[in-house]
């Protein structure tokens, strides 16, 4: 097998992450299939479970978590995937996080932070 060079990686993980974003779960599962690690970071240290997580896509998440995604990888700005969908008020997303693991006092600002700051306690188990 050909190795890729740095542009056609940095171009792979660029379209893995819209995927996530966008939440295209089948593709995106396609390019797990085909070799790229499942904890995947972009430039700015953000997981393919963070963008799925942080765009509400609960299924995608799902499928992360199914293949082993670290749930809490934090990203350079120390934010937590469950912490972005409290943000959001993403709650299939946060419930999903936190029955795969998700640590709720994590990060900067902590999920438990992030609920209470944004009013979404109601979220939090």
């Amino acid at each position: 097998m050909n190795e890729l060079s740095p542009e056609q990686t940095a171009r792979v993980v660029a379209l893995a992450m819209d995927l996530a974003r966008e939440g295209g779960t089948e593709e995106l599962l396609e390019f797990l299939d085909h070799g790229l690690p499942v904890d995947t970071r972009d430039e700015q240290g953000n997981s393919l479970v963070m963008l799925a997580a942080y765009h509400g896509h609960e299924t995608t998440v799902g499928a992360l978590v199914d293949r082993g995604a670290d749930v809490n990888l934090r990203n350079d700005k120390d934010q937590t995937p469950v912490a972005g969908a409290l943000f959001k008020g993403e709650e299939g997303v946060v419930r999903a996080l936190v029955a795969a693991g998700a640590d709720l006092d994590a990060g900067t600002p902590s999920a438990r932070a992030a609920a209470e700051m944004f009013g979404r306690t109601g979220l939090l188990p």
